[in-house]
C-alpha cells in the first residue's frame, strides 16, 4: 500500500476521504493521489477546495485530472502510477442515494481489481484493532490478494476474525480454508446461512469489528446481494464500518 488513489465526487466527501487517507498514510507511509470523478467545469475547483481544507502533514499528496470516461481514467491512473490501494466513499457522487453503493462507486468496485477501502460518510480515522473477514468459498485460486489483509493486520497489529459462511450453493470442496489464511487468523467462526450478508448480521455484534473485509470473485453475485439499503446497514452496523474489498485474481 505505497500508492493510494482517492477518487472524489464532491467537496464534502472529498475532504473526509482525503483526511482519512492522509491519516492512513501516516502509518503506512504511502503516497496519495487524489482525482475528481465528477468531470466538468467545476472539476478543478472541487480539487482545489478539497486540498485547501486538508492538512497533508508530511504525506505527499498529488492531484490528478481525469479527462473523458471516469472508469477508463481510473484504470489508466492505476496502471501508470502503480496504484495498489483505493480509498473512496459509498456514494462518491449520489449523496442522497438510498442504496449503500451509489452508481459510480458500485461500478468502480465491480470493474476494479485493486484492493479498496470504502469509508462511510463522516467516518473519522481510527486504528483497526479488529477485522472481520467474511467469505463462503474458502478455496482461493490465487492467494496474492491476501497480502493486503496481511499487511493491514501487521501494520495495525489487528486481530483477524474469519467468518466462514456455508451457504447451500457452495460445494463441499470450497470448505477447505487456505493454510495461509489460517496462519494469520486470531479466531475462526463457521456458520450456515442462506447468504454471506445474513452470516455477517448474525455474528457482527459478537465480533464487533473495526473493519469488515469481503472477498469478491469475478463470477459471483454474492457481492451485490450483500449491499442493502442504507437504513439496514446503519441500523445493524451502527452507522457502518470501513469495508475492505479484495478481488480474487483468477
Amino acid at each position: 500500500m505505497k500508492n493510494i488513489l482517492v477518487p472524489i465526487g464532491s467537496v464534502e466527501t472529498g475532504i473526509n476521504n482525503l483526511r482519512y487517507a492522509v491519516n492512513f498514510a501516516t502509518i503506512t507511509q504511502a503516497r496519495i493521489y487524489v482525482t475528481c470523478i465528477k468531470t466538468g467545469d467545476h472539476t478543478e475547483a472541487i480539487l482545489k477546495e478539497v486540498l485547501e481544507n486538508v492538512h497533508a502533514q508530511h504525506i505527499q499528496v498529488v492531484s490528478k485530472f481525469i479527462s473523458g470516461d471516469i472508469f477508463e481514467g481510473i484504470a489508466s491512473f492505476a496502471k501508470a502510477l502503480h496504484i495498489d490501494f483505493i480509498i473512496l466513499s459509498p456514494q462518491s457522487i449520489e449523496l442522497n442515494s438510498d442504496i449503500y453503493l451509489g452508481k459510480t462507486t458500485g461500478k468502480i468496485v465491480r470493474e476494479t481489481d485493486i484492493p479498496m477501502l470504502i469509508v462511510p460518510r463522516d467516518y473519522l480515522f481510527r486504528r483497526f484493532d479488529s477485522i472481520l473477514m467474511a467469505f463462503k468459498n474458502a478455496n482461493f485460486k490465487n492467494e496474492d490478494n491476501l497480502e493486503t489483509i496481511e499487511e493491514i493486520k501487521d501494520i495495525f497489529n489487528a486481530k483477524l476474525h474469519l467468518l466462514h459462511v456455508k451457504t447451500p450453493d457452495v460445494p463441499e470442496e470450497a470448505s477447505i480454508i487456505s493454510e495461509r489464511l489460517l496462519a494469520n487468523k486470531d479466531s475462526l467462526t463457521n456458520t450456515s446461512n442462506a447468504t454471506v450478508f445474513q452470516g455477517v448480521l448474525e455474528n457482527y455484534q459478537a465480533i464487533n469489528p473495526d473493519m469488515i473485509c469481503l472477498l469478491r470473485r469475478k463470477k459471483q453475485n454474492m457481492f451485490e446481494k450483500f449491499w442493502q439499503r442504507n437504513e439496514i446497514l446503519k441500523e445493524e452496523f451502527h452507522s457502518s464500518k470501513p469495508l475492505l474489498i479484495l478481488r480474487e485474481r483468477e
